[in-house]
């Protein structure tokens, strides 16, 4: 059986904003990285315990930063959660929150080899 095929990370947002700057490309990689994990357990946190208005600026946040590294489709994911979130709306939420929990945590995976192959 194929796992699930997940959506590459693509640089040309992060080289854009960066101006071609590789220290600074390097800190926004590091800094997202810290934040997948946070934005993961507060959004879950936040369903718990059903503070759609605060998932929705979390997913807001966590969508910005999805899109400099060219994950549309995370992006597109976590404005559906946003949007459901911000019209008092919690079904589907917690399979949509699988859903990006696991493409964050491929992200991640993906970001962790960028940083070891292009940022030394």
């Amino acid at each position: 059986m194929m796992g699930k095929q997940f959506q590459k990370i693509k640089t040309e947002q992060l080289e854009s904003i960066s101006s071609g700057d590789k220290s600074f490309e390097k800190e926004l990689v590091e800094i997202f990285l810290e934040q997948i994990p946070s934005f993961i357990s507060n959004m879950k946190l936040f369903l718990a315990e059903n503070k759609l208005a605060n998932l929705a600026k979390e997913a807001h946040t966590a969508k910005s930063s999805a899109l400099i590294f060219g994950l549309t489709t995370t992006g597109d994911t976590l404005k559906e959660i946003q949007l459901l979130a911000e019209s008092g709306k919690n079904e589907n939420l917690s399979e949509l929150l699988t859903i990006v929990e696991a493409e964050l945590d491929n992200a991640a995976d993906q970001l962790q080899e960028l940083l070891s192959h292009n940022y030394q």
